[in-house]
């Protein structure tokens, strides 16, 4: 299965809180900081809930 690397590129000031939620529940807490997540239908729910907050890429490994 791949992996997806998951980096924040925006702050979550101003954001909802179920949006800072998701973010911390990813394992996120400043801007560019990355985390790398099975790629599941759960974290394509979770990226898509804060979309304009990451980037995404995929990782072979």
């Amino acid at each position: 299965m791949a992996k997806l690397k998951i980096t924040q590129i925006k702050s979550t000031i101003g954001c909802k809180d179920y949006q800072k939620a998701t973010i911390k529940s990813l394992g996120l807490r400043k801007i560019r900081q990355s985390a790398e997540w099975e790629d599941t239908p759960q974290v394509r729910g979770m990226i898509q809930k804060v979309r304009h907050l990451v980037t995404v890429e995929e990782v072979r490994s």
